[in-house]
């Protein structure tokens, strides 16, 4: 996704000020947002940085 889109831009921020992430958490979310190709695939993402981070 491209991050200088408003649309992802407001997306990306919805859902870091819904899960209140923090500063770390935030710049991963950046990085995912960048490599992932919907917000679908965002999520998913997500869940898979969560695990590995978690384990």
């Amino acid at each position: 996704m491209n991050l200088t889109d408003p649309k992802v831009l407001e997306m990306v921020n919805i859902i870091i000020a819904s899960d209140r992430l923090n500063k770390s958490q935030i710049l991963q979310i950046v990085n995912l947002a960048e490599i992932s190709s919907n917000l679908k695939e965002l999520k998913e993402n997500m869940k898979w940085e969560y695990l590995k981070s978690k384990y």
